[in-house]
């Protein structure tokens, strides 16, 4: 098994100084996951509009309006599987608004931590503190 990293809808970054090329994609998102110990598994980027952002922001999140960037963990932990023969994990999407993201690398490390269970809103700095670590590198 190993990583897979799904992007969607690149296009709509496109001419932004700031989109890494899909392998460096690739990457900021094992890093970022590794953090976890997370070494296989499914993961979705997909880039959106403006109107798409706000409505996944208002139906999930209950705020008004866009934001730059969105999780949607979907598997929390890894699964046994049939036979004892472990599952490709589903580890979710991050949605990720080019208009409303100063940075796209961030807006890509910020995500695919979020898929593994950090939330800078709860913990102690911990999430932020790995997330400017990966992105020196």
């Amino acid at each position: 098994m190993s990583l897979e990293v799904e992007v969607l809808d690149a296009d709509l970054a496109a001419g932004r100084p700031d989109l890494p090329p899909e392998d460096e994609i690739v990457k900021l998102v094992s890093l970022a996951v590794a953090t976890a110990g997370v070494r296989d598994g499914h993961v979705a980027i997909a880039f959106v509009d403006a109107g798409r952002i706000t409505e996944l922001n208002e139906a999930h999140r209950g705020k008004e309006g866009p934001t730059d960037v969105l999780s949607f963990p979907i598997d929390e932990a890894d699964d046994d599987g049939v036979g004892g023969v472990p599952e490709a994990r589903e580890l979710g999407d991050v949605i990720i608004c080019p208009p409303h993201t100063e940075n796209i690398r961030e807006a890509i490390v910020h995500g695919a931590l979020h898929l593994v269970g950090m939330d800078h809103e709860t913990d102690d700095g911990e999430m932020l503190s790995v997330q400017a670590e990966i992105l020196s590198w």
